[in-house]
């Protein structure tokens, strides 16, 4: 470690709109993983890139130190084109289920690496431990042959990847700089890196329910992420996708596996169904495979895909799904067309009934959550089931309903529901 660089200049450096030397960038990535400057310190900087933001090479550089304070996942011996999918997260939003196995069955290797999830959206792994049996914690050695032999894992990254990002992340958790766009790309690119894929399909998503709320910004974290990524030779594209509405019918845990398992069937929501085949498709294209995803969807071969990937991975994809013991139905109050259905209301709502968790370590509810049986630009009748609230723990139901006054309305026109894919930036 350098003893020319002191923490102090690099602050000053940052306060002051400049740009950070490699060795600057290097200095303190290493030095603060390993314990040698103070979170004091390190929140200062963090602040100051908040502030004043990141030239492209300095936040190549951020990147690559986070990736290098720990290991990289190698997958050169699985035998098949590699290619992963990244969301920044929405409600509903249980894509990579069905597409993980979907991919694998068009010939590639699909190393998910995913997460949990944290206040109003739902983390990939608390669906999957819906099911019984299912591990999400897996060493390398059984990752790599997982790909090898079925192409499709979806499990937690291990603590040897990217710690750097790990300790950082907590520290902007608590110091206000989590919404920064250097900060949340080289965090989401630093972990994805690391895991070895050679393609990247990123699926950046704005709106109510979305970590980005406008387009503009969500455009510029895409870009973002694509420029890191091909500065680190990993072949990256970005769809933006709309997230006003939730996807699907459902937000909870159980309940998206089940809605997964009707996708993986031939059946389905139809704009699960369509942003699952547009992702599909740009990753079999980055993978350099002559296959149609939709095909794979019809024949079974990627349900058949999930069934392995389930069982490889300990679980029992026969196991009935938990169900709620209390679910309250909130039925239309006239007849009409639904004009809104706030992806945020109803995420807080799932949230709220146990399906998700406003701390790391707070448990989740496998079977929690919210149902709608009709979406933006569809017809209810007065009297029909409309919202059902599930949990185990019916004291949970007035603060869901609380999240959902006001997130939903029924008028006397139909309303024409906006495209769900905006743009593909490269």
């Amino acid at each position: 470690m350098s003893t020319s660089i002191n923490m102090i200049d690099v602050i000053r450096t940052k306060r002051d709109g400049g740009t950070l030397s490699d060795a600057q960038v290097r200095w303190f990535i290493d030095a603060y993983t390993s314990g040698g400057v103070a979170d004091e310190q390190a929140s200062a900087l963090l602040m100051a890139v908040f502030f004043r933001g990141m030239a492209p090479g300095e936040l190549a550089t951020w990147t690559a130190a986070m990736i290098a304070s720990g290991e990289r996942l190698d997958l050169s011996k699985v035998g098949r084109p590699t290619v992963d999918k990244h969301s920044t997260g929405g409600v509903g939003d249980k894509i990579s289920l069905p597409l993980v196995p979907l991919v694998a069955a068009c010939g590639a290797a699909v190393p998910q690496l995913s997460g949990r999830g944290l206040g109003h959206t739902g983390g990939t792994l608390d669906k999957l431990e819906s099911i019984a049996g299912f591990r999400v914690a897996l060493a390398n050695d059984e990752v790599v042959d997982q790909l090898r032999t079925l192409g499709a894992v979806i499990c937690a990254a291990g603590d040897g990847l990217a710690p750097a990002d790990r300790k950082l992340y907590a520290l902007r958790d608590v110091t206000a700089t989590v919404e920064s766009i250097p900060l949340i790309a080289s965090s989401i690119m630093s972990k994805k890196i690391a895991e070895g894929t050679e393609s990247l399909v990123l699926d950046v998503k704005f709106g109510t329910g979305a970590f980005m709320a406008d387009e503009v910004s969500a455009r510029q974290l895409a870009e973002t992420m694509v420029g890191i990524g091909a500065a680190h030779g990993v072949r990256t594209v970005a769809l933006l996708t709309a997230m006003d509405v939730p996807l699907g019918r459902t937000a909870g845990n159980g309940i998206e596996v089940a809605e997964t398992l009707d996708v993986l069937r031939g059946g389905g929501p139809s704009d699960v169904v369509e942003l699952t085949l547009a992702l599909a498709r740009e990753m079999v294209a980055l993978a350099g495979l002559d296959a149609d995803p939709a095909v794979a969807l019809a024949d079974g071969s990627a349900l058949a895909t999930w069934r392995a990937m389930i069982g490889a991975q300990g679980g029992d994809p026969d196991a009935p799904l938990p169900e709620a013991s209390h679910v309250q139905v909130v039925r239309a109050p006239s007849s009409g067309y639904v004009t809104q259905l706030d992806a945020r209301g109803v995420g807080v709502a799932a949230w709220r009934l146990g399906a998700g968790r406003a701390r790391k370590e707070d448990p989740v509810s496998p079977s929690a959550g919210v149902v709608w049986h009709a979406t933006v630009g569809e017809r209810v009748e007065e009297g029909q089931p409309f919202l059902e609230l599930r949990t185990d723990d019916p004291s949970r139901v007035p603060a869901a309903l609380e999240a959902l006054d006001g997130a939903w309305r029924i008028g006397p026109e139909p309303v024409e529901r906006g495209p769900l894919v905006i743009d593909r930036i490269s």
